[in-house]
């Protein structure tokens, strides 16, 4: 899985912790991350993880370098509406794509086709290219509308992986509960990780 290409959008839903840490867990497996952060997005990280990330492009990826600590050229960033990006070419499609935390906004749009923003560009560069896109909603209650877009996309092969934490695997902290969602993202991309015990094991933990 060393070198792979992965798309990261963050969008305006509650839930930035999970984006955050699941870009340092594709950097810590190798993977070559692009980040893209919507306004909303940047709203979000600042009003639940106290990160202010600038208002422009190269003081924003200042701030995620600092942040993530990637090794040289593992890390990329673009604003939301540079569609000139190369990732939102079919020619430069990334590897795979995942919108963690996805809003219900953006994945109508995505379930519409539409392309206003570089996020959305990318997801439909994503999907006509065939290539793995997951998007983690946060979101409830779900009305008729979202259950109707979620079905549309998991019909078209999008993978649905909702920021929905197990117990099973005993978490005693917030962290075992975000690294459970991150580690269904993990293996909904195929990337071998750790963050949390599986069904089975005899090393879980008992409830």
């Amino acid at each position: 899985m060393s070198g792979r290409h992965v798309v990261l959008a963050i969008t305006g839903a509650s839930g930035a912790v999970y984006g955050l840490r699941l870009g340092r867990e594709l950097l810590a497996a190798g993977c070559r991350l692009t980040l893209l952060i919507s306004r909303p997005g940047f709203t979000v990280i600042r009003e639940e993880c106290g990160l202010d990330w600038g208002d422009w492009p190269h003081e924003t990826l200042a701030a995620l370098e600092e942040y993530f600590r990637p090794a040289p050229g593992m890390l990329a960033y673009h604003a939301e509406d540079d569609l000139m990006a190369p990732v939102a070419s079919g020619s430069r499609a990334p590897d795979a794509m995942v919108v963690c935390p996805c809003s219900m906004g953006s994945l109508a749009r995505i379930a519409a086709g539409l392309s206003s923003t570089l996020p959305e560009r990318c997801a439909d560069v994503t999907l006509k290219e065939g290539r793995p896109l997951v998007l983690v909603p946060r979101e409830t209650p779900l009305s008729a509308i979202h259950l109707e877009n979620m079905l549309k996309l998991a019909r078209l092969g999008v993978r649905i992986v909702p920021a929905m934490p197990g117990f099973y695997h005993g978490p005693r902290t917030l962290d075992d509960l975000v690294g459970f969602v991150v580690g269904k993202v993990l293996d909904a991309l195929q990337i071998p990780h750790e963050l949390f015990t599986r069904w089975g094991d005899a090393s879980r933990v008992e409830e």
